[in-house]
């Protein structure tokens, strides 16, 4: 590792030189502050020194926001710092600021905005109050946004993951845990009040949980210098701990994702996935539903005989947990109009959550299934199916579903052996799909709801507008995540 101290005079070793050097730097630590260039600093990417590429003992100028290794006499930062005159450097781990060449620490109240921004923290208080506050904050550039509900950069195909992201940014118990250090400690990588290992040290969260930390209490700062994040840091991670599967250079399906994030929080938070409720993903998203199955001959072929089920036939019955529910779209009519323009069908959510009454039979390939759910979440997920893919090409399906903002009963729908004094549900999050045909087509846009303004949002990448709630049903919905009233 390249040398973190310089050489210092011999005479420095004396009680009298010591006192004469911390004397020169204490009148010092105002020297080059004015030279500090806010409006250039970006800490939303990876710490690599710019030179090396390494990630060790990296360093931020703070007048031109590079990257460099190191702060000694051999270090690339020294070197940056002799060539262009620039002198104040801030430790990306440890936030300490230097002044280099002399290499002494730079002890100044005016810097704390700028440790803040590259590591937000938020006490119970201000964790308590996100919701009731819908007060806007203003950037460097004097322009406005509203904390948490700012824009996230595009960086090429990753607008799947924005999404997702954005939604699960005001699922409430999720984003209080990840923002409060007392319940995961993201420095130091520990899931605080997680059941301890069974050597008895504590249990550790895994990098991609922190940078899904990380992200999230940057899109809540309000303190941030400008209305806008780049999730460059967590998309690197999503990568390497995807094995590739999801890119930030190719679409993918924002349900798939959602669906491998949830399941990589929770083992990453020291989840148990054999265990119910043992993270906060499985408490909050996790529900249970019975299913029935019986097993028939030619169910779903083209014999054009219509499967029903049989009470009196062998019946396999499951409870199996879920995190979201899928819910199949009619297939949109063939006829037009008058004007022979295709007609775009409607359909109620009612009767897509039809499938889990317990009585309406589903087809699949070899078997007819029932579904009752036996447990509600306190958060509940559906996923659409838009999408279909026969030997040749993707269709979509573009039915629009009409669905309330507020006050969804989920009550027939539960078991009714099965005691719950709350199955009302209020939308969180809608996210949507445009364009082409395919999951991997097209773009996404995400609603969410601001309750401290009362007042929706849409978010398209960096845009973020105002919407009327009575416009949200009219986009061709793919995920929505509820909350209990």
């Amino acid at each position: 590792m390249t040398p973190d101290t310089t050489t210092t005079p011999s005479n420095s070793e004396s009680p009298s030189g010591k006192t004469k050097k911390r004397n020169l730097e204490d009148s010092n630590d105002g020297l080059y502050l004015e030279t500090v260039q806010r409006q250039l600093l970006d800490f939303d990417f990876e710490a690599l020194c710019s030179v090396s590429l390494s990630p060790l003992n990296v360093y931020a100028c703070l007048v031109c926001a590079k990257f460099f290794q190191g702060r000694g006499t051999a270090s690339h930062a020294y070197t940056h710092s002799l060539a262009v005159d620039h002198h104040i450097f801030i430790n990306l781990s440890t936030l300490k600021v230097y002044c280099l060449p002399e290499s002494y620490e730079v002890k100044d109240a005016s810097l704390s905005d700028i440790k803040y921004v590259i590591r937000p923290f938020y006490n119970k208080q201000q964790i308590n109050s996100l919701d009731s506050v819908g007060a806007y904050s203003y950037d460097l550039n004097n322009k406005s946004f509203l904390p948490g509900f700012v824009g996230l950069n595009n960086v090429k195909e990753n607008d799947y993951v924005n999404v997702v992201i954005q939604a699960l940014a005001h699922v409430k118990p999720l984003r209080d845990f990840v923002l409060d250090d007392l319940e995961l400690d993201v420095l130091n990588s520990v899931v605080v009040n997680a059941k301890p290992m069974p050597n008895g040290s504590k249990r550790k969260s895994s990098e991609l949980v922190n940078r899904f930390a990380t992200l999230v209490r940057k899109m809540w700062n309000a303190k941030a210098f400008k209305g806008q994040v780049s999730p460059h840091e967590f998309l690197q991670e999503m990568t390497n701990a995807s094995g590739r599967q999801f890119l930030l250079t190719a679409q993918s399906d924002p349900a798939d994702f959602l669906a491998w994030l949830l399941n990589s929080l929770h083992s990453g938070m020291g989840g148990n996935p054999r265990k119910n409720g043992s993270s906060i993903i499985h408490k909050i998203f996790q529900g249970e539903v019975r299913v029935q199955s019986q097993a028939v001959d030619g169910a779903g072929g083209d014999s054009g005989i219509v499967q029903v089920f049989d009470d009196s036939k062998d019946t396999t019955i499951t409870n199996s947990p879920f995190l979201f529910l899928t819910l199949d779209l009619p297939p949109p009519p063939l006829f037009q109009d008058e004007l022979e323009r295709n007609i775009i069908p409607q359909v109620p959510l009612s009767s897509l959550l039809e499938k889990y009454d317990g009585v309406t039979d589903k087809e699949y390939t070899q078997s007819i299934k029932r579904f009752r759910l036996t447990k509600l979440p306190q958060f509940l997920i559906f996923h659409i199916k838009r999408f279909t893919k026969n030997n040749f090409t993707t269709e979509k399906n573009s039915t629009i579903v009409n669905f309330p903002i507020r006050g969804v009963d989920m009550r027939e729908y539960l078991d009714p052996s099965v005691e719950d004094p709350n199955t009302i549900y209020n939308l969180v999050a809608n996210i949507c799909h445009d364009g082409k045909p395919g999951a991997v087509e097209g773009s996404y846009k995400v609603h969410v709801h601001c309750k401290g303004k009362d007042q929706w949002l849409q978010i398209q990448d960096l845009i973020v507008e105002e919407i009327a709630p009575q416009m949200i049903f009219l986009s061709e919905t793919y995920i929505q995540i509820w909350e209990k009233a």
